[in-house]
Order: structure tokens, then sequence, then C-alpha cells
């Protein structure tokens, strides 16, 4: 069936539900007085003296959000190193270029999506058995079936976004320049047999992150161009192997006889990564060719910057 042109796309109630106010609204600790819906509790206390001109009320499985702009004023922290380069991988979340050959500094995969798969399977079984054809409306039991996967989905992203938000707070706030690879997450999610570990993972939610954070916190995000051999290139002497297998977890130079962990080798390769172009995300992007070997996203702390903060609403 073929949408004609200019016909309204009317939304489906329990897909995406939420709605945008703005108005006269009012804060006063756990609760606030919405246009049309009144006062509303809160389960976190809102600042005194915030002002607020609009709000978007989402729900996400049986919760419902409420989330507004306040003024955010970025903290300059003092940094631990100029240069660090991270290395994103499935066993391991990050390997961080500061640690050693005998102890890497890495941050551990949470996999969420992983651990809950078996009770998410069982919940969608519940789901299949209660759902009757034909009819034109479910049981009360399907939809508190329903309700439950989504709550489960809810806290393997919940989990996932935890994880992230350590990981890039903390690379922010003590190191000036990050170096991250360019990783073609699409292309890599094509290998059937690692798709599941790749998206669990949340690559392009953590570099997304690691970018705005830049930005609160005055360092500087670098990307690695996508064809740069980090993983295949050694670290010591930099000599380059034509060939580098996934099972091979420990980097062996045949050059300089030097043995590292291959993650960490590649982490150390990042850290070193240099580019002749600096400049905005936007000039970066639009100006491929006046950098070499990657792009740049240089950030600086603006006082300005306004944060949308996100608050559970319980509704009375």
């Amino acid at each position: 069936m073929t949408v004609l042109e200019g016909l309204p796309q009317f939304k489906k109630k329990g897909s995406h539900d939420g709605f945008y106010l703005e108005g006269s609204i009012k804060a006063d600790w756990k609760r606030i007085k919405l246009p049309h819906l009144g006062w509303v509790r809160l389960e976190e206390a809102v600042p005194d003296g915030t002002v607020i001109k609009n709000v978007s009320v989402t729900r996400t499985a049986d919760h419902w959000y409420v989330s507004f702009k306040v003024p955010h004023t970025p903290k300059q922290t003092t940094k631990t190193s100029e240069s660090i380069g991270v290395d994103l991988g499935i066993k391991t979340l990050a390997t961080l270029s500061n640690g050693t050959a005998g102890r890497p500094r890495t941050f551990q995969a949470v996999k969420p999506y992983k651990r809950n798969k078996r009770k998410l399977k069982l919940a969608q079984r519940r789901v299949s058995k209660k759902f009757i054809k034909g009819a034109k409306q479910q049981s009360k039991n399907y939809q508190k079936a329903q309700a439950k996967v989504a709550r489960l989905h809810a806290r393997i992203a919940n989990i996932r976004g935890d994880a992230l938000h350590k990981l890039t707070t903390h690379l922010v706030k003590n190191h000036s320049r990050i170096v991250i690879e360019d990783l073609n997450v699409r292309g890599m999610s094509k290998n059937h047999k690692l798709a599941s570990a790749i998206l669990d993972g949340g690559f392009f939610e953590f570099r997304r992150q690691l970018t705005y954070k830049a930005e609160w916190y005055g360092s500087e995000v670098a990307v690695a161009d996508r064809f740069f051999a980090s993983s295949k290139t050694c670290s010591g002497c930099g000599g380059k192997k034509a060939g580098l297998k996934l099972s091979e977890r420990t980097y062996h130079c045949e050059e300089c006889g030097l043995q590292i962990d291959r993650d960490l080798n590649a982490a150390i390769n990042l850290s070193q990564y240099t580019v002749s172009y600096t400049g905005s995300a936007c000039g970066a992007a639009n100006n491929p060719t006046d950098y070499s070997g990657g792009v740049v996203m240089k950030q600086e702390a603006n006082g300005s910057l306004d944060n949308h903060v996100q608050i559970c609403v319980s509704l009375a």
C-alpha cells in the first residue's frame, strides 16, 4: 500500500508515546506543574530557582520521563596526561594506552544483552503465546507480558548507557586529547558471529558521548583514519605485519621481538597518531582534503551550553 503525499500520518498509541508542552510551568522540589495536567509527582527533586520554559514528556516501558533544559557551566579539570589512545573491543570495552605490557589498563565490557538474552527470550515467548490472532483488542495478560519485555529492554539499555557514561566521563576529565578509531560498525555487524557482541558494546554511543563531553571539559577528540593499521603496526619499532588473525591476542613483532597485548599495542599506536589538520567537528567533516590521515574534532568549553536533564515522573 502506497502512502499518498500530503495526507496526515497519525500516531499510534503505545508506540513512541510522548508530547511537548510549553507555557506556565513551575517546579516545586519533587513535583512539577504542567499545562493541562496540573501538579505531577517526581522521583527526583528539581533544584530551587530552576526556570523551565518547555518540557518533553516521554514514555519508556511503563515509566514516564519529563526532560527540560537548564543552564550548565562545565568545570575545567586537571588533566593527568596529554594524549591517550582508546582501543574499543568485544571482550574488553576499552583498552587505554597508559597501561603496561604486564598489566593493561582496561574497562571490562558489561555485555547487558548477552547476560539478559535468555530472560528476554522467555519473556518474548510468553508474549507470543498470549497473542490472539485477529482480535481487535489483546487481553490484559498479553499487555502485562508485553510491558515486562519493554522493561527488560529498558534495563539492558540503561546498563549499557551507565557503563559508557562512566568510561567517557573518566576519559574527558583526565586526558586533554583522546584518540579513537573511526570504526565501520555497519560493516563489522555483517559478521553474524560477532554482530551481537559488537552492537552490545554501543560503539556509536561511546563516540557520541565522548564528543559532547569533551566540549564540556575542554578536551580534544581525534578520530584516526578508518584504514589506519593500529593493530598490525608495532608500537615499538613501527614495523607492520601483512596479516593478523583475530585469534592472535598477543602481538609478536618479527623485527624487534616485541611481545605485547594486541589491544594495548593498538591503543599505544592510537595515542601516537598525528594529523596535520585541526578544527571543529563541522570543519573537519566539510574539509575532507585538508587533513592527512584522519579527522580531528576540536572541542572548546562553553559556559553557555544547555544540558538536557531527564527526571522520572510518577503520575498521581
